[in-house]
């Protein structure tokens, strides 16, 4: 299961490189293509994503009298990457024995996204002495966003920022052999 997860940024990396080897096999001097302008083609390069199912309990007090309570059971997919898109030609260093020194951006949370078919509400209730209260529509929502980033805390913590920069590096340094470059060094970010 774990590597359909992994098939969309495989074939996407497949792609580029089937571009770069046809740009590099059909150019007439045979010149190696720009390093920093084929890396910035990535643009959000996603590497990592979790599957994170939090539990989320909220409390409203009604007027003038009462309180209505909801748990919210969330199941969310959070991604992380790097935005190579914002690589610089600072950040990249060629060596005249063909290798690449390059610093890549931090790894960041590209995107978090509730799994609706498997978020539900486990239980929603009003205190029995304000029945006149109707349930609020906002609540609900409350709990949404408050699960959100829940997850989003949850799977830093579990190091996925982490995984998402070794992952990216191992991505690039591969694409980047393939188009020819005989060493990838990575430089830490600031």
């Amino acid at each position: 299961m774990r590597s359909f997860r992994r098939l969309p940024v495989l074939l996407g990396l497949l792609m580029v490189c089937g571009v770069l080897y046809w740009r590099l096999a059909s150019s007439p001097d045979r010149e190696r293509p720009d390093v920093l302008s084929q890396v910035q083609k990535l643009s959000q390069l996603a590497t990592v994503r979790y599957t994170v199912q939090r539990i989320v309990t909220l409390t409203e007090e009604k007027l003038p009298v009462g309180s209505e309570s909801i748990v919210l059971i969330v199941q969310a997919r959070v991604e992380a990457g790097v935005d190579l898109s914002s690589l610089q030609a600072k950040d990249v260093n060629i060596s005249k024995d063909g290798s690449v020194k390059m610093t890549l951006p931090r790894a960041r949370i590209l995107n978090v996204a509730i799994d609706e078919k498997e978020t539900r509400v486990w239980d929603r209730q009003k205190s029995w002495w304000a029945p006149w209260t109707s349930f609020s529509l906002d609540l609900e929502k409350r709990s949404r966003l408050a699960g959100l980033e829940s997850a989003t805390d949850s799977a830093i913590q579990m190091g996925i920022l982490g995984a998402s920069q070794t992952n990216a590096e191992t991505s690039v340094r591969a694409l980047l052999q393939l188009a020819g470059v005989k060493a990838v060094i990575f430089a830490p970010s600031i």
